[in-house]
């Protein structure tokens, strides 16, 4: 029996021996390719601040008058030039009111026309010792007053001209139709939103950041930026608090000819900080295995697989924030193990 379990607990021991070399790591490769060592360099930091691309010219349009909409003359992504019409308002009791200012003016004019005969009248009388002077001062108060109503008429006529022209609702600025609001039949109040008019040729980006790194930017800098996931580069606005805890807003302009970004995108600001070190390798060096990243460093002659942790790329460099240190040798070409 003792011989027995001998045998058995040495089959267990070269089982569980065989397991273990099963699950021992495999060798390192030997180094195919050009070996290039992890640069240590001092980079100006990048702090990303998230905010969303909006169009700098954009507006409401509605109306001052309060009617039916009769016609709207735009569909939701029309382009429209400034001053093209985009809706209609009724304005049957304005065009009324226009009629009655018309012949008020008409009835104004005539009583200055009168005013101003009776005053030559009255002049060439007095002239001649047939009329006191009296008349004459009265002939010319008369055409003065004849000549403020003809000016208060005109005002009163300008006034509901002013007003009738709400009635045509026109483009502000050359732009697009980006949301349309009411329809035919649909009554309008003033200050009611009717369309919505974007020039997408230039987008704002605002983003809030600290005050220490507010200081960093002026106005006219120059920095990079992501809207749709596409780089760009912005020009700084402006920095101003934004009043709540001490937070400062970044307003970067970024031209969007042809509108080939999207506006209401979310967008990213690299805003510039502090200088710091920082290791870089060639794009070429890193192994891509599903979502992990790594490098073949060199080590006794062979290249060991080593995953990393990858920050911001400058040109042919990528940063490597973790996994790598300064001097090793990483393998740019060729599979290794």
């Amino acid at each position: 029996m003792k011989v027995r379990s001998s045998l058995i607990i040495a089959a267990f021991a070269a089982a569980c021996g065989r397991g273990a070399e099963d699950k021992a790591p495999a060798p390192a490769a030997p180094i195919a390719g050009t070996l290039v060592a992890v640069r240590d360099t001092t980079i100006d930091a990048i702090i990303s601040a998230d905010g969303v691309a909006t169009p700098v010219e954009q507006a409401t349009v509605s109306t001052k008058l309060m009617g039916t909409v009769i016609e709207v003359l735009v569909r939701e992504g029309d382009r429209v030039a400034k001053g093209t019409p985009l809706a209609r308002i009724d304005a049957r009791d304005v065009d009324a009111k226009h009629a009655q200012a018309s012949a008020a003016v008409a009835a104004a004019e005539a009583g200055q026309g009168m005013a101003a005969l009776q005053v030559k009248r009255m002049q060439a009388l007095h002239a001649d010792s047939a009329a006191p002077k009296v008349a004459l001062d009265a002939a010319e108060t008369a055409l003065a007053q004849a000549n403020a109503s003809v000016a208060a008429a005109k005002a009163m006529t300008a006034e509901v001209e002013s007003v009738r022209e709400y009635a045509v609702v026109r483009a502000p600025f050359d732009g697009i139709v980006t949301k349309r609001f009411v329809d035919v039949g649909a009554f309008a109040a003033p200050g009611m939103p009717l369309l919505l008019v974007q020039d997408a040729g230039r987008l704002r980006v605002t983003v809030a950041t600290s005050p220490s790194v507010a200081r960093t930017l002026a106005r006219g800098a120059t920095v990079h930026a992501t809207i749709d996931g596409r780089d760009v580069t912005g020009t700084v606005e402006g920095v101003v608090p934004s009043g709540a805890g001490g937070v400062y807003s970044v307003n970067v302009i970024v031209l969007n000819p042809g509108g080939a970004l999207p506006s209401g995108a979310s967008a990213t600001v690299q805003i510039p900080a502090r200088a710091r070190h920082a290791l870089f390798v060639p794009v070429s060096a890193l192994v891509k295995d599903g979502d992990l990243t790594g490098v073949r460093v060199a080590r006794n002659g062979a290249a060991d697989l080593r995953w990393v942790k990858t920050g911001v790329a400058r040109g042919p460099d990528v940063e490597i924030l973790s996994g790598v240190s300064a001097g090793e040798q990483v393998v740019t070409s060729g599979k290794g193990a």
